[in-house]
């Protein structure tokens, strides 16, 4: 999977599958709801028996492996994680999960391939930057996606499209807690349109 995730850290059960269906007819191909959520694998549940046909739902902020199997349980297909993890990274794998692991170095993103990530998260992205990115791009294995998270937003955007970038993880620009679907519908529409300009 590569496009944009649309990250909802301090979404509850309550209001999640409202917003999840506003992203779903954005065109977004993947919704994360972080572990340091309200009740997060209630909503992971929710988001994978209302939308899991059409859309890749996943945990994040994803630490342990016991946390992999509980996400597998509650229906998730990928697993984010802020840092390099390989036990995390085998587990998902084993689980037939996608793991998107958190690199900030090349050290880490070779660690991360050789534990069988495929898409990498580049986290923070301001500090690894374009730059960083596109040095990486020259390194890494080809098939390997690159997707930056944290600090990407409306200004950025295209820009890291136009840099390589297999996909990018939109939070806080996207959704912060108490935000209305209708808001976070508007907005996602908005990041898809610049996403997928030529």
């Amino acid at each position: 999977m590569t496009g944009l995730i649309a990250i909802l850290r301090g979404v509850t059960p309550a209001e999640v599958v409202g917003i999840g269906r506003a992203l779903v007819d954005a065109g977004f191909p993947a919704i994360e709801v972080p572990l340091n959520s309200p009740e997060p694998f209630e909503s992971v549940r929710l988001l994978a028996d209302a939308f899991g046909e059409w859309c890749e739902i996943g945990a994040g902020t994803v630490l342990t492996t016991e946390d992999v199997g509980r996400a597998r349980a509650a229906g998730a297909r990928m697993i984010v994680a802020p840092n390099t993890d390989p036990a995390v990274i085998s587990a998902a794998v084993a689980e037939g999960m996608t793991p998107y692991p958190g690199v900030a170095t090349p050290t880490e993103a070779f660690a991360a391939v050789a534990a069988g990530a495929r898409n990498l998260k580049l986290f923070p992205a301001g500090a690894v930057g374009i730059g960083g990115m596109k040095a990486w791009r020259a390194v890494l294995p080809r098939e390997i996606g690159l997707l930056p998270v944290g600090g990407v937003d409306e200004t950025n955007l295209a820009d890291w499209a136009a840099a390589g970038a297999a996909g990018a993880g939109l939070g806080s620009c996207l959704y912060r807690p108490g935000d209305g679907a209708d808001a976070v519908g508007v907005r996602a529409r908005e990041f898809s349109e610049i996403w997928h300009q030529d």
